[in-house]
C-alpha cells in the first residue's frame, strides 16, 4: 500500500466512523455535504490537472501506486474527498459541542479586511506565479464572497481553520516532504512565493482555507434551498 494512500484512509477513517456518534450524528447532514464536497473537489482536481500538466507540481512515483486518471494519481483523487472530510468533520464537531464560541460579525469584517491588506500586496507583486496568482484570487474571491453574502460561516470557520491546521501541518507536511526521504508532492518554486513553512509552501494555507471555505458555503446554499422546498410543502 503506497503511503500517500495510507495518508488518505488514516485521516478519513476516524471522523468517518464518529460520524454516526449519536449526539453529533453528522451522517445526517451527508445529503448536503456530499453533493458540496463533488462540487468542490471538482473544481480544485480541474486546477490539479492543470497543474499537474504544465508542470506547477508533480507527483514522486515512489510514494504511489502508479494508478493515474488525467495525470493525477488515484491517491490525489482521493485527497480531495478524504482531507476536507476529515477537516470538515472537525469543523462541525466544534461547531456541536462548542456553539457557543464564535467570532462577532465585527471581528469576522475585521479579520477580513486584514487578510485583503496581507495577501493583496503579494498577488499583486507575484502576479504571473501560477500557484501564487490562481491561489491568492480565489481566495480573496471567495472570501470576499462569503464576507458579504454568508458572513455567519466565518464566525466559526475562522477558529476552526486554525484547529484544522495542526493536523493539516503533519499530513501535508508529509506529502511535502518532512520525515520522509524526498517529497511525494514536488512543487515547482519558480511558480510559488518560493517561503516554505518547514517543508510546506506557505500558499498552501490558502489553498486549504479556499477549499474548505468553498464547500461550506455551497453546503449553506443546499441546506437553504431545502428547508425552504420543506417549509413550503408544510404551507400549503
Amino acid at each position: 500500500m503506497s503511503l500517500y494512500l495510507i495518508l488518505n484512509i488514516a485521516s478519513f477513517i476516524i471522523p468517518f466512523l464518529y460520524s454516526f456518534e449519536k449526539k453529533m450524528q453528522f451522517s445526517k447532514r451527508w445529503k448536503a455535504f456530499f453533493p458540496s464536497l463533488l462540487i468542490s473537489a471538482a473544481f480544485f482536481i480541474s486546477w490539479d490537472i492543470y497543474f499537474t500538466k504544465i508542470g506547477v507540481w508533480h507527483f514522486n512515483p515512489r510514494y504511489h501506486t502508479g494508478i493515474e486518471i488525467f495525470g493525477l494519481p488515484i491517491e490525489e483523487w482521493l485527497f480531495f474527498f478524504c482531507i476536507p472530510y476529515a477537516s470538515l468533520f472537525i469543523h462541525f464537531a466544534f461547531h456541536y459541542f462548542l456553539p457557543k464560541i464564535t467570532i462577532s460579525i465585527k471581528n469576522v469584517f475585521r479579520i477580513y479586511a486584514l487578510i485583503i491588506v496581507l495577501v493583496s500586496p503579494i498577488l499583486i507583486l507575484n502576479w504571473g506565479k501560477w500557484y501564487t496568482t490562481v491561489n491568492y484570487s480565489l481566495l480573496i474571491i471567495l472570501l470576499t464572497y462569503t464576507v458579504i453574502n454568508s458572513p455567519k460561516i466565518l464566525q466559526t470557520f475562522f477558529i476552526t481553520f486554525l484547529i484544522i491546521l495542526i493536523p493539516f501541518a503533519l499530513v501535508n507536511g508529509i506529502l511535502t516532504g518532512s520525515f520522509i526521504e524526498q517529497p511525494v508532492v514536488y512543487y515547482n518554486d519558480l511558480e510559488n512565493l518560493g517561503f516554505r513553512l518547514g517543508t510546506i509552501p506557505v500558499e498552501d494555507i490558502g489553498y486549504a482555507f479556499s477549499m474548505l471555505l468553498m464547500t461550506l458555503v455551497i453546503m449553506e446554499k443546499l441546506e437553504n434551498k431545502e428547508k425552504k422546498n420543506e417549509d413550503s410543502l408544510v404551507s400549503r
